[in-house]
């Protein structure tokens, strides 16, 4: 497998999971017949709040990624920074999707995608000025 044969891998990945966390939010739209908005119903907006929360962090971490492959970074780095920010995007799903207040899985979640953004960030710094 390439480097960006392996950046694509996670950009495939995240596709899903924004497909999983669009369909949660439908599912929790229509379990609680709510057709626009959020109708002050804390369940939803928790729902919104996770799939607002990967459209932030998402797309500028895989380009990213994905500029890491077309600079040819090994692809263990790749790998290592695509699965680990995908274990700490559904961590973070889990821990704010299940409470509106603090959780392991939200505290972690963010910790380890933060990590993760900023590996991505001085990888593209490295690779893109060596």
């Amino acid at each position: 497998m390439t480097s960006i044969e392996a950046a694509i891998l996670y950009a495939g990945l995240f596709i899903i999971l924004f497909i999983l966390l669009k369909g949660n939010v439908g599912r929790v739209r229509s379990a609680e017949k709510i057709i626009f908005g959020d109708g002050a119903n804390e369940r939803l907006q928790r729902a919104q709040r996770v799939q607002g929360n990967a459209v932030e962090d998402v797309p500028v971490t895989l380009i990213g990624i994905i500029g890491l492959g077309l600079l040819s970074a090994p692809v263990l780095l790749i790998h290592g920074l695509g699965a680990l920010f995908l274990i700490g995007r559904i961590l973070h799903a889990v821990g704010l999707g299940g409470s509106s207040g603090g959780s392991p899985g939200r505290m972690f979640g963010t910790l380890l995608s933060l990590l993760v953004m900023l590996a991505t960030g001085v990888g593209c710094l490295w690779y893109a000025l060596t």
